[in-house]
């Protein structure tokens, strides 16, 4: 089956993903990461994009298209694939519609607080990287890696009013996605709440392997 996979920041999508793509025997596809290979393969797109990141700007519809429509063409989508990241606006669904079938919009559904909850209580030691979670997975010692033994801090994207910042970004942008899938008769709901297990497992129940 060919998914895209939708929700705001902190729903989980990355991780659910990654389970999904395994589970099933699909590709895993994340826009950041076709910027990625195309820039390091030295593509005509990869140029292009390389060019308006370095100038800090944002790469345009276009060229977004134009990478995952060629994504899309490689044998291992064959079986199905999983859309993470795109598409982002209305203009990149209507393109899409142009070259793709895509049989589940699924919507990782889960409440603004919760999101910041999950966020918010992120801790990263400045040493070796490690994460923890002052709430789900604290480390024995507050504010001291387990790891390490370095200080653990908040990252500005991790703090609060950014957390609802880019929540501001992703309903104006991207959640009129929802409405758009749901229109069309294949967008299908999720709870993100519960431990990523859980959420495999309804989202395992809602499409059985063939």
């Amino acid at each position: 089956m060919n998914f895209i996979f939708l929700g705001p920041p902190g729903a989980g999508k990355g991780t659910l993903a990654k389970e999904v793509a395994a589970s099933y025997g699909i590709p895993h596809i994340s826009t950041g990461d076709i910027f990625r290979e195309n820039i390091k393969n030295g593509t005509e797109l990869g140029k292009k994009a390389k060019a308006i990141i370095d100038a800090g700007g944002l790469v345009s519809d276009e060229i977004t298209i134009g990478l995952v429509k060629d994504r899309l063409s490689k044998d291992d989508t064959k079986k199905g694939y999983i859309l993470d990241g795109f598409p982002r606006t209305i203009p990149q669904a209507e393109a899409l519609e142009g070259f793709a079938k895509i049989d589940a919009a699924v919507n990782f559904d889960i409440e603004d607080n919760a999101v910041v909850e999950r966020l918010g209580g992120r801790v990263c030691c400045k040493d070796c990287g490690q994460m923890f979670h002052t709430k789900f997975n604290p480390p024995k010692v507050a504010g001291k890696c387990d790891k390490c033994g370095g200080e653990l801090y908040t990252r500005d994207d991790d703090k609060t009013e950014s957390i609802k910042h880019r929540l501001e970004v992703y309903r104006e942008s991207t959640a009129p996605l929802i409405d758009f899938y749901k229109n069309k008769g294949n967008l299908v709901d999720v709870d993100a709440k519960p431990a990523p297990e859980k959420v495999l497992a309804e989202f395992k129940t809602k499409f059985p392997k063939n």
